[in-house]
């Protein structure tokens, strides 16, 4: 078979890939958002018990590879909890879970980058610790978060790549089904991985935009 008819006939079925892989990406980062926002004010802001218990789920999450996790709660723990999801449930349950520790460090640190004064001045005008998190705290700390979350962005991506472990039809699965059938492995990879660049570098571009459009002139960001 000619490589480029190869790439021809393949590539729509690849692209369906595609959206699946946007899923599961989209899918990790919104929960891993929703997650981690409340435990990085947890590990500020929480007692000690409560930072401590947040501590040890940023801990296991970061020190095991993602491989492991697929295996360990689509094989394992969701059957003994009787949690039936979907190979793309899992997927995306297990990224969003492992993105979230990743992005608790990130509002974690952005948190500690603002003055610590702040808390104490929404107490002087009348504000309880949760509406000075909420209304002040939070709004400058997820702006300066903006850069970490496009690398986090970019990481979650790749690491998408290895749910083809469970039978996720994404990229990475449909271009390996297609190359073991048609033997032309490195131009289907090498598509594969121009898709996957072409996805990093749109969402990247986009993130960059809301960067800058929420930047506030004269506040700096540079340490971030």
């Amino acid at each position: 078979m000619n490589v480029f008819s190869a790439i021809i006939e393949a590539l729509p079925y690849i692209l369906e890939g595609t959206l699946v892989t946007i899923l599961l990406v989209v899918g990790a980062l919104s929960l891993g958002f929703c997650i981690g926002v409340p435990m990085a004010v947890g590990q500020v802001y929480a007692p000690m018990p409560i930072a401590r218990l947040i501590s040890l789920y940023v801990w296991f999450f970061r020190g095991v590879p993602v491989l492991l996790l697929l295996f360990l709660f689509y094989y394992g723990i969701f059957g003994l909890i009787g949690l039936e999801v979907s190979t793309i449930g899992a997927s995306c349950l297990v990224l969003g879970m492992t993105s979230a520790a990743y992005q608790s460090q990130i509002f974690r640190g952005a948190i500690l980058s603002l003055p610590a004064g702040q808390l104490k001045a929404g107490r002087a005008l009348g504000m309880r610790d949760g509406q000075s998190i909420i209304h002040i705290i939070l709004p400058q700390a997820l702006r300066l978060s903006i850069p970490g979350w496009s690398n986090e962005y970019s990481i979650l991506l790749k690491d998408s790549a290895m749910c083809f472990a469970l039978g996720t039809p994404e990229i990475m699965a449909r271009t390996h089904f297609v190359a073991s059938r048609t033997y032309e492995h490195l131009p289907l990879y090498i598509t594969a991985g121009l898709i996957y660049f072409a996805i990093t570098f749109a969402g990247v571009s986009m993130l960059r935009r809301l960067e800058r459009k929420v930047r506030i002139p004269g506040y700096n960001t540079s340490g971030m």
